[in-house]
């Protein structure tokens, strides 16, 4: 999701907008600083598909820099209640594979994404930060055969772990200006 840029001047975050932790300046944090509430809120269930997480990141708005704006979503993450991890987990979908992969793989796959939502009732999430996307069908499938043996209530948390993972790439890119990559 784009974030528009601002209609008025800059926030006052610094002399030159807000940075990344190491310091590097990015305009897209700005933009997401100085946007309406809508147009934040909007990027910010792009994700995490909890309402209520998305109005606290945004209620804190403006964040110096990259690094407080995840640890805010970290912290938002954090206190998700029962309803808001359902919401959120509402919102994800499965992922697929490439269409160029095998039709065995997507057999496979959606063999394995069915079993998985038949024992936990949402869609199965991961993130896939740090593995390369050639890994990522393998690590999918090793991901949900691992997890099936869970129970409902170990699932439950480490697929919120798995959700503030995900909400902070996420939010990274979209900051980054680049929305679709994670």
């Amino acid at each position: 999701m784009r974030i528009p840029a601002p209609a008025g001047p800059a926030s006052p975050a610094s002399a030159h907008g807000p940075r990344t932790a190491a310091g590097a300046h990015l305009p897209g944090l700005e933009r997401f600083n100085t946007a309406a509430h809508s147009a934040a809120t909007a990027a910010l269930l792009s994700c995490c598909g909890s309402r209520r997480w998305a109005r606290r990141v945004a209620a804190h708005r403006p964040y110096p820099d990259l690094g407080s704006l995840l640890a805010a979503a970290d912290e938002a993450g954090y206190d998700l209640s029962t309803a808001d991890l359902d919401e959120a987990l509402a919102a994800e979908s499965s992922s697929g594979l490439h269409p160029t992969a095998p039709a065995a793989a997507h057999t496979a796959l959606r063999a394995a994404h069915a079993a998985y939502e038949a024992s936990f009732g949402h869609a199965f999430v991961i993130c896939l930060d740090g593995f390369r996307s050639d890994e990522h069908p393998d690590q999918v499938l090793a991901g949900i055969r691992s997890r099936l043996a869970n129970d409902p209530d170990e699932e439950r948390v480490v697929a919120a772990e798995e959700l503030r993972r995900l909400a902070r790439a996420r939010l990274a890119h979209v900051v980054a200006g680049r929305p679709g990559d994670p």
